[in-house]
């Protein structure tokens, strides 16, 4: 039975952003990584956010490939970062010295900052309009 894992691709300013939600283990590692490398395609020059929000668990096989993603993309003249890691995630990516390979921050905007682009304003929650205006 495969552990459930979602990543969402978006794409802002020529940045490719994954958000990991669910767990990653020896279930799945393999495919989700086979896309996510098909998705990035050529490594030159690419700008990655990997956003860890949601994601509960990764083994080592999984911190295999994000440090394998990290080197092309590095190899490539790009640029990667973590961004939005749980204390659990963080925990396991400093015990094993990929939070000194991977620049990790707090949030996709500080990554975008990072990168010389201006995250997109927060949209304000539409106000409620009453019954009698409806």
């Amino acid at each position: 039975m495969n552990t459930p894992i979602d990543i969402k691709k978006k794409w802002y300013n020529n940045v490719d952003i994954f958000e990991f939600i669910g767990e990653l283990d020896e279930t799945n590692a393999d495919k989700t990584f086979t896309a996510i490398y098909n998705a990035i395609g050529d490594f030159t020059w690419k700008r990655i956010i990997f956003n860890l929000s949601g994601l509960k668990y990764l083994n080592s096989k999984s911190i295999g490939y994000i440090a394998d993603i990290f080197s092309n993309i590095e190899d490539g003249n790009g640029q990667m970062f973590l961004t939005n890691l749980t204390d659990e995630v963080r925990d396991t990516l400093e015990l094993v010295g990929i939070t000194t390979i991977i620049t990790t921050l707090n949030t996709e905007n500080e990554a975008l900052l990072k990168l010389g682009i201006t995250p997109a304003p927060a949209q304000a929650p539409a106000a409620p309009q009453s019954p009698a205006a409806q």
